[in-house]
């Protein structure tokens, strides 16, 4: 049976890990300024950050229905059956969107990621994994709706300034961040985003410090853990990744760059350790 793993763009897996699991990426909408891009296609976070610095307007949006429609449509002739996971729906109307589409396609299936980022991607690859294993469609979006909640997703943000543009941190509580050196930890759980801790000190030491509070919250599946920031600095990912390593507890350690769409709204500077709880 020939199925095809699809995702929005959030997933943030990067063109590595798409093109080696065969996974096709619908790109989200990023407006700069006057102009419409795709993520990940014309629209990349640095230029975000450099268009932002200059006071211009840059925010992303969802999906359409018609693009939804046009994917599905192709894609539901060339293969037995289409599982597509999307954007967390407390997050975007992508999953709204892409339902209302599918509701033309019986081969077209639709998973609710509840998450964002590489928290969005595992659920991605382990669509794939249980693909190639010749599960069926059925038992595959079975299978990742009970992973949803077991998906341990959060970062620890530098500076607040994009969460304030966004409107999801006042000016005095970024401003007192800044001045005391606070690093909040963000984490999703139950399709939302809320602050869990704020480290504080310089990055380095909160980032090593986050990583070893994640893992000592939860059993760990070991297949595989995720690097994933929006631009930081070489150490920042070494020390993330050292942390890792010590722990002993997963296969593979893979870094992700976040495209335009958590860059938008976290900034540069943020880093965030993702995986799979038992």
């Amino acid at each position: 049976m020939k199925i095809q793993i699809s995702a929005d763009s959030t997933c943030d897996l990067g063109p590595e890990l798409l093109q080696a699991n065969q996974i096709i990426q619908l790109p989200l909408c990023v407006t700069m300024g006057d102009e419409v891009r795709r993520d990940g296609v014309d629209a990349m976070p640095d230029e975000v950050y450099a268009r932002v610095e200059k006071g211009e307007s840059c925010f992303t949006s969802a999906l359409n229905m018609a693009d939804y429609i046009n994917f599905f449509s192709e894609q539901s002739r060339k293969n037995d059956a289409v599982i597509h996971i999307c954007l967390g729906s407390g997050f975007s109307s992508c999953y709204q969107n892409a339902r209302l589409a599918a509701a033309e396609y019986p081969n077209v299936y639709l998973v609710d990621s509840q998450n964002l980022s590489t928290g969005h991607g595992h659920l991605v690859l382990l669509a794939k994994d249980l693909a190639d294993e010749g599960k069926s469609p059925e038992e595959i979006v079975a299978a990742l709706e009970e992973a949803v909640p077991r998906v341990r997703a959060s970062f620890v943000v530098s500076q607040l300034e994009y969460l304030k543009r966004g409107g999801r941190c006042s000016s005095l509580a970024a401003l007192g961040a800044n001045l005391l050196q606070l690093r909040p930890s963000i984490v999703v759980e139950d399709g939302q985003m809320h602050v869990s801790k704020k480290y504080r000190g310089k990055m380095d030491r909160c980032i090593r410090e986050y990583v070893r509070d994640r893992l000592a919250q939860s059993d760990v599946v070991p297949t595989r853990v995720f690097i994933t920031h929006s631009g930081v600095e070489e150490e920042l990912i070494d020390a993330a990744r050292e942390e890792l390593e010590n722990a002993g507890l997963f296969e593979k350690i893979y870094v992700t760059r976040a495209g335009c769409t958590i860059s938008c709204h976290c900034g540069p500077g943020t880093l965030g350790v993702l995986f799979l709880a038992k």
